[in-house]
């Protein structure tokens, strides 16, 4: 019997509340998201709760196809410069006002003009978009650009209620409405986000939980140890070093997926006071420290050689790695004779924000002795995830260690980061041709012209290193055994559709 068969007969029986809780899904985070607003928002973690939360125009396969999810289909113009739209018939949003064209309108208006909005770089090639009719929307471009569909299979395609978020205003994130499977009840920070079934969902009989409940438990230990005592159903990020114990444990299932994404160091090279250090000023430093670390030990003794060592937003065996770029063989003397080339020896001094997790700071750890061997002192400050992303937007850091989830065009994991003014280069890091070879990217159609461009972008990164690249992340789940349907994703998100209790 299904979870929802389970809670009708239940309510049917007055067996009351206690027994519905069968019905209720307890996902385990691996951090506590940021504010729960898709315009604002940065945190892979907040991306979990918005799978469940938000829907968006267009979705992806297992195998990073892009298919239809509020939108039906789409259309280009010969010219690549206007982009038409077929939106789903019937949609609402949880305060039960309809999703429309003129809803994708105003969406797309509050991710361009909203003063907080992180989107602002990801739609940046739409100059308007016109409701066609009720379910038809065009959007008419600056520019051709290869990315946008993409775009709209992430946070600048989900739909949030525009009534709801004028109402709103800058609360909105407190009580989010957007037209997902599951809507908004409840958050206590640091402890938990409650989600309810929406009844009104178009899909909502393959949606088979009552409740979903996300619970950010930043120790991987104790998030397993929750997962195993009952406490838990399913937890995101399983730490490799837990991977053989769960793989013998009987009552606990793996699943996984290598990501798009990668971990790094982002140095602050331009984003206020604290840039100047000789690792934001002076791009020899950053090299130092990127040769003092011997990717391929950092992979085998800190996640039990289940990760991928890189050196680029792309890992390597995507299409857009620059080959021509490999992953550095660590040179501890050649980073000391960079160090005394900048005149820093015996002041190769830099302080690393990280997540305050066990795996991130057993990571730390082994880059701050490898760095120790080159002349390099590492600080480790260790702090809790939504603030380690705050104090790096406001430029409150020297360098911080952090990644990003990954997206399915190239062009997600690279602008927004080190053009200027991108939604998310914290680093303040600013190059015109850098700028030039990724605007560029962003409108041609052709996929070697792109290849070149990131190339040579890619070159120039290289030697400034504004980001250190280290290694990719492979998505690890750990799953209670009575789990069924669940289907691994390589974006890392956790998508309930067809996921139900065993009988």
């Amino acid at each position: 019997m299904s979870a929802k068969h389970t809670l009708a007969l239940a309510l049917a029986l007055g067996l009351g509340a206690s027994w519905a809780q069968a019905a209720e899904l307890r996902i385990g985070l691996a951090e506590d998201p940021d504010v729960l607003d898709p315009d604002i928002s940065r945190t892979f973690v907040g991306r979990i709760v918005y799978a469940s939360l938000c829907d968006k125009l267009v979705d992806i396969t297992p195998e990073l196809e892009i298919v239809p999810q509020l939108a039906t289909d789409w259309t280009w113009s010969e010219d690549g410069m206007e982009l038409t739209m077929n939106l789903r018939e019937g949609v609402v949003f949880h305060d039960g006002t309809p999703f429309d064209a003129e809803a994708v309108v105003a969406n797309i208006d509050r991710s361009q003009n909203l003063d907080e909005s992180r989107r602002k770089s990801e739609v940046k090639s739409i100059a308007s978009a016109e409701a066609v009719d009720d379910l038809t929307v065009k959007f008419t471009l600056t520019a051709p650009d290869a990315t946008l569909i993409a775009q709209f299979a992430d946070r600048a395609g989900m739909m949030i209620s525009p009534k709801a978020a004028e109402e709103a205003g800058a609360d909105f994130g407190l009580n989010p409405v957007c037209s997902g499977p599951y809507k908004f009840v409840n958050r206590v920070q640091q402890d938990r986000i409650q989600l309810e079934k929406f009844a009104d969902y178009w899909q909502a009989d393959d949606f088979d939980f009552d409740a979903v409940t996300y619970l950010p438990i930043p120790d991987g230990t104790v998030r397993l140890a929750n997962l195993r005592a009952g406490d838990l159903d399913m937890l995101e990020r399983l730490p490799a070093t837990d991977l053989p114990s769960v793989e013998s444990d009987d009552g606990l299932e793996v699943a996984s997926a290598t990501s798009l994404g990668y971990q790094g160091i982002t140095f602050n090279v331009g984003n206020g006071d604290k840039a100047d250090n000789p690792f934001g000023q002076d791009a020899r430093m950053r090299k130092a420290l990127s040769l003092a670390l011997d990717r391929e030990v950092i992979n085998q003794v800190v996640f039990e050689g289940a990760f991928a060592p890189g050196n680029q937003p792309f890992p390597p065996n995507s299409p857009w790695y620059n080959k021509d770029v490999p992953i550095p063989a660590r040179d501890v003397e050649a980073a000391k004779a960079l160090i005394a080339e900048a005149g820093q020896e015996g002041n190769a001094t830099i302080e690393i924000q990280a997540t305050n997790n066990p795996e991130t700071l057993r990571l730390m750890q082994v880059i701050q002795a490898m760095a120790a061997e080159a002349g390099i002192t590492v600080n480790i400050t260790a702090k809790e995830f939504a603030t380690q992303l705050s104090d790096q937007t406001a430029g409150d850091y020297q360098a911080s260690q952090i990644g990003w989830s990954g997206r399915v065009d190239p062009d997600g994991n690279i602008h927004q980061f080190v053009t200027t003014g991108g939604g998310l280069n914290d680093a303040g890091y600013s190059n015109e041709e850098v700028d030039k070879l990724l605007n560029d990217a962003r409108v041609s159609t052709d996929n070697a012209k792109r290849k070149g461009d990131y190339d040579a972008a890619l070159n120039i990164l290289d030697e400034e290193g504004p980001i250190v690249y280290l290694y990719h992340q492979v998505w690890i789940w750990a799953l209670d055994k009575k789990i069924e349907g669940f289907t691994p994703y390589p974006d890392g998100m956790i998508r309930l559709k067809g996921v139900s209790f065993a009988e």
